[in-house]
């Protein structure tokens, strides 16, 4: 038995929200708390903060509790709930990739990056906030509008402050879903810089 809401009585048309579940056994309050943190996680498109999910669960509660017990119910499952980008979500196991292309006839097209693509989303990562004129001193030329509106359209990169410089140009930062896509919990997990002696 799941009782996601209970009537205010002051208004019985009015629903609120029962996050404590105060009327369910220890077990099946457990239970239900589980279930609602993987609908909304499998819901979401993106990584879902602590904050969102701590809003579905009694006060009491620990996320990251709920999360473990979650993952361990996962153990030889083809998805996982995998933390990055500041939250969580589920994604395929990436053994099972080259059987979603084929059964979904795939190519994706949105992952493929030139070398100068990864140039510039490496130079955006480490040394955001940049703006063009930035990236042309680390390249030694222009880098072309276009190549920026790539990265964009793939949300990888969106505009930042603008510059101190003249003019007070736009900056590209890079976006959750650069994280997300890379398997960072944050910028700070990016690979150290090799410099050149």
């Amino acid at each position: 038995m799941s009782v996601a809401a209970k009537q205010k009585p002051a208004d019985k048309d009015a629903m609120v929200f029962d996050r404590e579940l105060d009327n369910l056994p220890q077990e099946l309050r457990w239970r239900e708390w589980m279930g609602r943190i993987e609908a909304v996680l499998f819901a979401s498109a993106s990584p879902v903060g602590r904050e969102d999910l701590a809003r579905v669960v009694g006060q009491g509660a620990s996320v990251e509790t709920l999360i473990d017990d979650i993952q361990a119910e996962l153990v030889g499952r083809p998805y996982e709930l995998a933390q990055v980008a500041g939250g969580w979500m589920f994604r395929t196991k990436t053994q099972f990739a080259g059987a979603i292309k084929a059964a979904a006839d795939l190519v994706d097209q949105s992952l493929v990056f030139t070398e100068m693509e990864m140039a510039v989303l490496c130079a955006v990562a480490y040394h955001q906030p940049i703006d063009r004129a930035g990236l042309a001193d680390i390249f030694g030329k222009e880098v072309s509008r276009d190549l920026l509106g790539r990265l964009r359209y793939k949300d990888l990169i969106a505009s930042g402050p603008r510059s101190p410089r003249p003019g007070a140009p736009h900056t590209f930062v890079t976006t959750p879903e650069f994280l997300a896509m890379f398997d960072l919990q944050s910028l700070r997990d990016l690979p150290e810089l090799e410099v050149a002696t």
